[in-house]
């Protein structure tokens, strides 16, 4: 099962970086797409994670994670990125989405939000996220988990 999730990231990333590739748009962040790793407290589903954000313009994003930790999880967010001070390479966001994970024979799914800041480096493609990102378990039973903040390392391609 991880080795044809594996696959599937692979595909879409690889997908994607051509899609990026095709296009000569630029964005506020600096970047079109980026993925990386986002490190996590251990409590939420979707914790520490592979990350995968796109910019569809130069304000929407979406982002996929894909959690290997206790919990194999899955999850995608939209989120909305705004300048901070007139600095094109620092952005504050948030949004939400959804996510999926599976432990023991138990399936956890639900609500999640994200706010958080978001920094692209001038002079390398890495990108900096810190953010905290909530979710609501709706299964196997309703919980909040207030405790998930993160912060995400990511290598990017395209402008």
């Amino acid at each position: 099962m991880r080795i044809i999730i594996l696959c599937l990231v692979f595909l879409t990333v690889s997908g994607l970086y051509n899609h990026v590739s095709a296009q000569d748009q630029s964005s506020e962040q600096g970047y079109k797409l980026a993925v990386g790793i986002r490190f996590s407290t251990a409590a939420p589903t979707l914790n520490n994670s592979l990350s995968v954000k796109y910019f569809m313009d130069e304000a929407n994003a979406i982002e996929g994670l894909l959690s290997f930790g206790s919990r194999v999880g899955v999850g995608g967010l939209y989120e909305r990125h705004q300048l901070i001070g007139g600095i094109p390479a620092f952005t504050f966001y948030y949004g939400g989405g959804a996510y999926l994970g599976f432990e023991s024979g138990q399936t956890w799914f639900g609500p999640t939000g994200v706010i958080g800041l978001d920094y692209k480096f001038t002079n390398a493609p890495v990108n900096l996220s810190l953010d905290w990102k909530p979710e609501l378990d709706f299964a196997p039973s309703i919980n909040f988990v207030p405790d998930a903040f993160g912060l995400t390392c990511r290598f990017c391609f395209g402008h």
